[in-house]
């Protein structure tokens, strides 16, 4: 296990130099920021002054070389816009984009895993088909107008809910989270379960089929056969064995929230990265376009290692195969 961690550790970083080559060159490409950053009432001195502060007066070659070099040293450069640390920019917005993204999760796995084990183990039950048809909506209906929708049944109509904003943060360990106070879960609930939804569907499809599967091995006949309660039978011999594909999708899709909640950010005006990156790509800030873009490559990195390592204790074939190799 340590050398199969060391060979991803090095892959790792072969694939972040790659992605950091084509990110920088990518958004070096989309557009000059000085056209949207200087006014248009600026003298040349001073858009040749600005333009030299903002290191953008060398070739894309020795902007990379210098980029790369101050990484080394953990720093991703200012933010054009903020006149701060580009990567201390998206550390400070990074906490309520985690707190909205583990919830997300928290509720496709609360909901999704109970519904598809009763899809997959009563499959011609009117509950069974009416859960396969809330899925497969779901999956068709766009975030950005079920968010709207959301919006105007809870919160304009019924109440119940804010429409925007993170409410009153506490802090914990030194972080501020929503979750901690009845406010913050009010305004968390809704972009939560608005991310949420595809998830919910995804994971609802996958424990069905996992589940129908398992219900047809010998193992679960044999453990019919010898008189186990159906309860531990579906707890322990069919949910373990259906939880490695359930367990690749939600960590994938863990990091497929945080880097894609632009949308549900936009909507709810979340104060989170998402929010931050849309901000920054309006006036081509790029430090912060860059560091985010590789801090989520780094994410999906981290995610895929700790999967390969919970697989390895999921599925004892897989250490197993590894110690063989």
């Amino acid at each position: 296990m340590p050398g199969f961690i060391l060979r991803r550790l090095l892959q790792s970083l072969a694939v972040l130099l790659l992605m950091s080559l084509l990110v920088f060159a990518g958004v070096y490409a989309i557009g000059n920021p000085i056209d949207i950053l200087i006014s248009p009432e600026a003298d040349q001195v001073e858009r040749a002054r600005i333009i030299a502060v903002f290191g953008l007066d060398q070739s894309l070659p020795q902007q990379y070389w210098l980029f790369l070099k101050n990484a080394l040293a953990g720093d991703m450069g200012r933010s054009f816009a903020y006149a701060t640390p580009a990567l201390a920019l998206i550390i400070e917005r990074m906490p309520a984009t985690l707190e909205l993204a583990v919830f997300a999760i928290l509720i496709a796995i609360a909901l999704g895993i109970p519904l598809g084990l009763l899809a997959g183990l009563r499959p011609d039950s009117i509950a069974a088909k009416s859960i396969m048809a809330v899925s497969i909506l779901g999956f068709s209906l766009p975030t950005f107008w079920v968010g709207l929708m959301m919006i105007m049944v809870f919160a304009v109509q019924l109440g119940w809910l804010p429409s925007s904003g993170r409410g009153e943060t506490t802090l914990l360990l030194g972080v501020p989270v929503s979750f901690l106070s009845i406010d913050g879960l009010r305004h968390l609930l809704l972009p939560a379960l608005n991310l949420a939804l595809f998830n919910i569907a995804m994971v609802i499809r996958l424990t069905r089929s996992g589940a129908q599967e398992a219900l047809l091995q010998d193992y679960v006949r044999f453990a019919r056969a010898k008189g186990l309660r159906n309860s531990r039978i579906i707890g322990v011999h069919v949910l373990k064995n259906i939880l490695i594909p359930i367990v690749t999708v939600i960590a994938l899709q863990f990091g497929s929230i945080i880097a894609f909640a632009i949308v549900t950010e936009s909507v709810f005006a979340w104060p989170g990265m998402g929010k931050l990156i849309i901000d920054s790509i309006r006036v081509l800030d790029r430090p912060v376009i860059v560091a985010y873009l590789l801090l989520i490559v780094s994410l999906f990195i981290l995610i895929n290692l700790v999967v390969d390592v919970l697989y390895s204790l999921l599925d004892p074939r897989v250490r197993l195969s590894e110690s063989r190799g």
